[in-house]
């Protein structure tokens, strides 16, 4: 039976004719990127994934390809579907709404529910959504895959339909005994890339509530939200933590961990990546809305706020520079040095700036939002990420789970 969909410029158009109608501006889309305008960003791409071997399968080329028309950024910020869509005055306004929809795919690792006519329903163990999905090349692209099986693919929407998601580039099946496997790989797409998480406003929610218990549990281990440790103390220190949380979790519910290994116990949590263990001390910072991150020599800028002699000296000078200039640091520990030294930021500023009337009230806020726009463009979101029920089984081997917390992997400033 077909579904009809009421569009902006064609009336009523059956769900079976938008789908039909993707795969021509698809196949026109793909055409359109691999043209000579686009080889010098396409081609670095392939030739990367190539390695120098030269060799890429046909399914990771497709998939490159897709992520580049739909998600990579040309210089001047637009997609290769907004140039397909600007270029285009042929296409109708539901085309227009269909293509521009496509700029926001969904990634992730996918439970096939069951087959329902056409369509697949899967559950996205990263966001613990289901998406009714179908392929513009019909149910042949689902030919082999059964209830149970998992998918790694990327949807995009059919725009103008309600709840109806497309298959975009390639699409990689695998059996339900990869179950463990699977797990593991979604799990580790939720750590490093939590945005697709919190595509669930719930996950948002909860992510939020972990974060305020974890950092509350780190405060009364540690005995604040701020340390400033020499590396080799901060590993010792976040190590400890984690294996009190452990514990904790243990001693809680013990049915569970009778006679499993624990390897969070036996085993090192952390460890600080070489641009932090190379630092004299190190900055661990959990706070509210930032969430747990580490900061480089962020002892030695401590001591400049509250000294701001030392800002004639170069070392120190570089430390801060450092600070406001790398995209990878947020303005938190900024914010939380002139706050705890209010006497002394305005003649650290205006000795860095070279700016005599520089004032951190009146000027601080305009100097952080113009060196890291990047910060304030976006919604904060938690740093820990929750994964649902079900892939909370899958990575216990099965058994009953309700919420598993990934922590997200902090973004560490470079060395200065």
């Amino acid at each position: 039976m077909a579904i009809a969909v009421r569009g902006a410029d064609h009336g009523e158009r059956s769900l079976t004719d938008l789908i039909e109608r993707s795969a021509e501006l698809k196949g026109e889309l793909v055409a359109f990127a691999q043209s000579a305008r686009f080889d010098r960003w396409l081609t670095p791409l392939l030739l990367e994934a190539a390695g120098p071997e030269r060799l890429l399968d046909e399914g990771e080329a497709i998939r490159i390809i897709d992520h580049f028309i739909l998600r990579y950024r040309l210089p001047d910020g637009s997609t290769v579907v907004d140039r397909f869509v600007a270029g285009r005055r042929d296409l109708s306004e539901a085309d227009r709404e269909m293509l521009l929809g496509w700029r926001d795919p969904v990634e992730g690792v996918f439970e096939i529910r069951r087959k329902d006519g056409e369509a697949v329903v899967l559950l996205n163990l990263v966001d613990d959504l289901e998406y009714r999905t179908y392929s513009n090349v019909g149910q042949t692209a689902f030919r082999g895959v059964s209830k149970g099986g998992f998918l790694l693919a990327c949807l995009v929407p059919v725009h103008s339909a309600d709840a109806a998601w497309l298959i975009s580039g390639a699409m990689s099946s695998y059996p339900k005994s990869s179950a463990t496997e699977i797990a593991r790989a979604a799990l580790q797409l939720a750590t490093n890339h939590p945005e697709l998480v919190f595509r669930n406003p719930e996950k948002i929610e909860q992510g939020w509530a972990s974060m305020r218990e974890d950092r509350a549990a780190f405060i009364e281990f540690c005995g604040s939200d701020e340390l400033v440790l020499p590396p080799a103390e901060a590993e010792e220190r976040l190590n400890a933590y984690y294996r009190h949380r452990q514990e904790a979790a243990v001693a809680e519910r013990p049915d569970r961990a009778r006679g499993r290994r624990l390897p969070g116990i036996d085993l090192p949590a952390f460890e600080l990546p070489q641009s932090l263990a190379d630092s004299d001390t190190v900055g661990v910072i959990y706070d509210e809305v930032d969430g747990l991150n580490f900061y480089a020599d962020y002892g030695m800028l401590r001591d400049l706020f509250a000294d701001p002699a030392l800002a004639g000296r170069r070392q120190h000078q570089d430390v801060l520079r450092t600070y406001l200039r790398e995209e990878s640091i947020a303005p938190l520990p900024i914010h939380r040095l002139a706050a705890a030294h209010p006497e002394t930021v305005d003649a650290v500023f205006r000795k860095l700036l070279r700016k005599p009337g520089f004032t951190w009230g009146e000027d601080g806020e305009e100097l952080l939002r113009r060196r890291k726009p990047w910060y304030y463009a976006q919604e904060p979101r938690p740093g820990v990420s929750v994964v649902g029920e079900r892939l909370g089984e899958l990575a216990a081997g099965g058994r009953q789970r309700k919420l598993t917390r990934a922590r997200r992997v902090p973004r560490q400033p470079d060395h200065p």
